[in-house]
């Protein structure tokens, strides 16, 4: 049975020596030094590993009891069938030893972006976006992740919140549940496409490489799905770094991947916000602290742009008519 510290993540002291020994041979080097990067919320071992040669890899490992080895996995999988200059690390290696995973990532030389207003890096990330979902996933990506569901089609809330309204809602979106419910539910018909999706965009998961950039980390919920996801994920999280929710919701508006589909793009916001709300009432998972205080964060930035979206689209414009939350 795999053993989690309390709080936190893994150790690179609870890395079994068989495992550490087998590293140490697929690297070629001894390891002289481990440290855990700030951020994110999985219980794993995230390390940067530090080589007596002076190399520096970047490892993930876990319990092969633990669910979050699947994810590791398939993140490696991921990451060696992505197309050529795609904003990803490169995979180095699986390791495997006395009932762990180790996957090895080659490591980044940076830190997280700054996607506030006076960053430049906001304006990079929307061009990868771009770029990403400019054109149909490659055979190899599409066939790597299609036997792991899609947990970005499954995300819901809104319908959880309508059955059972809890005391601290906001005022204004009580009012509006059983619209959010609505918008949220068309959401799993449209959660089907033929793009990269990374699944999981925050700035937590990206680094700005010194000589690559905005590269995006952590593609363990990557699917396949429409154009949108990421650009409405990643929206967001600029609100949460500085930008007003209505200079985010133009950009939005203007984006190739969320402007082809202003109604997958809304209902898909729904979806995540509703998850948002719903999870953030949650008792925290164990590993994970800070996981629902960001959450919470979270919610009230998507709501902010959910609301622009659902009081534009009720004036006329986007969503069909018996998706619109009101009339003008």
């Amino acid at each position: 049975m795999s053993s989690l510290p309390p709080v936190g993540r893994l150790r690179w002291t609870d890395v079994p020596a068989p495992l550490r020994t087998r590293l140490e041979t697929g690297l070629g080097s001894t390891i002289t030094d481990a440290v855990t990067p700030a951020g994110g919320f999985g219980h794993q071992l995230a390390a940067a590993l530090t080589l007596a040669s002076g190399r520096r890899v970047f490892v993930k490992a876990a319990p092969d009891d633990d669910p979050l080895t699947d994810a590791n996995v398939h993140e490696a999988n991921v990451l060696d069938v992505l197309p050529p200059g795609a904003p990803a690390p490169e995979l180095l290696g699986i390791h495997r030893a006395a009932g762990w995973t180790a996957v090895v990532i080659a490591h980044l030389d940076g830190p997280h972006p700054d996607l506030s207003p006076a960053s430049s890096d906001a304006g990079q990330t929307w061009a990868l976006l771009d770029k990403l979902t400019s054109s149909p996933a490659p055979a190899a990506y599409t066939e790597a992740v299609a036997t792991t569901p899609s947990g970005v089609a499954g995300l819901h809330g809104w319908d959880v919140l309508l059955a059972n309204p809890p005391g601290d809602l906001d005022p204004d979106v009580r009012h509006r549940l059983h619209e959010l419910a609505e918008l949220e539910a068309a959401w799993p018909g449209l959660a089907h496409g033929d793009r990269i999706v990374h699944g999981d965009l925050r700035a937590d998961n990206m680094v700005r490489d010194q000589e690559r950039g905005v590269t995006f980390v952590d593609w363990a919920h990557a699917t396949t799905g429409p154009a949108c996801v990421d650009a409405v994920s990643l929206a967001p999280q600029l609100v949460l770094a500085g930008h007003t929710p209505k200079d985010t919701a133009r950009l939005l508006d203007e984006h190739p991947a969320t402007a082809t589909d202003p109604l997958a793009s809304t209902a898909f916001l729904a979806a995540l916000t509703g998850h948002w709300h719903r999870n953030a009432r949650l008792p925290a998972p164990p590993g994970a602290p800070g996981l629902r205080a960001y959450q919470h964060r979270a919610a009230t930035a998507g709501m902010a742009l959910l609301a622009l979206r659902m009081n534009r689209t009720a004036c006329g414009s986007g969503l069909p008519g018996q998706l619109r939350p009101y009339s003008c």
